[in-house]
């Protein structure tokens, strides 16, 4: 009987020694906006890799691939919910996936906390998801102020990609700033995946804007600089945070020369917490290059959600939820955060410019 309860006591800290606080990372790995997915799982390994621990336990990572879609944002979130029984969810990256992967999330009680879904739809009447970056009014104010107010545009051509919903909140909070600012706005529209865009430019030449706005994602982005270039448009070509990733300037290459772009972090920004400088020196040490917004917003949702835990004292799905909407003053990498009762992050904004192929911090807007 003794031999008996020492091996039971044996088998209990065997498991005890090596369990883990598993935390889902629910990215797009594959499809259409990858390099997001790609950055911020950078950003979420990097974190883990310096703070792989809360409440002496190691922190497990699963990650899933949502392929860039919006069902497969539901089917791997109730998956990391479900099978992979997962206390939080770092994710997902896009406003249509992370509004479609929330509904899992919030009818399972479970905290899914997004690095950069900006459109209001996200966390509007939701109690479990929550985001550490700005959320899309605020960010339509900065662009409408950087266009109209520094460039000295009057005329502004938005080219809206109708299957986002990021893109089409983002164009309507510009439009409305645009218009209190005494500016003209028209829209130009395209679907995600389309390929040529001189349709559209040449009605927005048409039409005299003196300036592009483009609320989308990169690859779109890149390839309607370089079309605009070739049909002879050198005016300012204004971009949101869907344009902070490498492959903006691989792409579109000297034709994105110029472009301005609201987003949420420059490695060139000044480094206002502690964490921040950790961050730099590490991933330029590792890397041997400077970070990039999307990793810097990973490395944020990671850190956020470990303190939720640690402030929640257990690893009890509810708590955890609470805990993170209760996030305050946290000193991020991308700044200081604190999480309203929203869900909603209250940031500044980085504008960065493309100079010579590379990105160039200009200046911070402030809430």
């Amino acid at each position: 009987m003794r031999k008996l309860v020492l091996i039971v006591l044996v088998v209990f800290l065997s498991v005890s020694a090596f369990s883990t606080i598993k935390v889902g990372a629910i990215l797009p790995m594959t499809g259409g906006v990858a390099a997001f997915g790609q950055m911020i799982w950078q950003g979420v390994q990097l974190a883990n890799e310096l703070f792989p621990q809360v409440l002496g336990q190691e922190i497990e990572i699963v990650l899933l691939d949502n392929n860039s879609d919006k069902v497969q944002a539901v089917n791997t979130t109730r998956r990391a919910i479900e099978q992979d029984k997962v206390v939080a969810i770092i994710g997902q990256v896009i406003s249509s996936n992370t509004i479609a992967g929330g509904t899992v999330a919030e009818e399972s009680g479970v905290a899914m906390v997004s690095p950069s879904s900006t459109n209001p739809l996200v966390t509007q009447d939701r109690k479990y998801v929550s985001r550490v970056c700005f959320s899309d009014p605020f960010q339509g104010v900065a662009a409408a102020l950087l266009a109209f107010n520094n460039m000295g545009a009057k005329n502004v051509a938005i080219f809206v990609d109708v299957e986002q919903d990021y893109a089409v909140g983002f164009a309507n909070f510009f439009k409305d700033t645009a218009i209190e600012l005494g500016g003209t706005v028209f829209y130009e529209y395209y679907k995600s995946g389309d390929q040529d865009f001189t349709a559209q430019i040449s009605d927005a030449l048409s039409k005299n804007a003196d300036a592009f706005f483009i609320p989308g994602y990169y690859q779109e982005i890149a390839l309607i600089a370089i079309q605009a270039r070739q049909l002879g448009f050198y005016d300012p070509i204004i971009a949101g945070d869907g344009a902070a990733v490498p492959e903006t300037i691989e792409i579109g290459g000297a034709a994105v020369n110029g472009l301005y772009f609201t987003t949420h972090y420059d490695s060139g920004s000044p480094a206002v917490t502690d964490n921040a400088k950790l961050f730099v020196e590490a991933y330029t040490k590792k890397y041997g290059e400077a970070p990039g917004t999307f990793t810097a917003l990973g490395f944020d949702t990671y850190l956020v959600i470990r303190d939720a835990i640690e402030r929640a004292g257990s690893t009890d799905r509810e708590a955890i939820a609470q805990a993170v909407r209760q996030t305050k003053d946290f000193p991020a990498v991308t700044g200081i955060i604190t999480i309203n009762e929203s869900g909603d992050a209250i940031k500044s904004v980085a504008i960065v410019k493309i100079e010579n192929g590379k990105f160039v911090y200009d200046t911070t807007i402030n809430p």
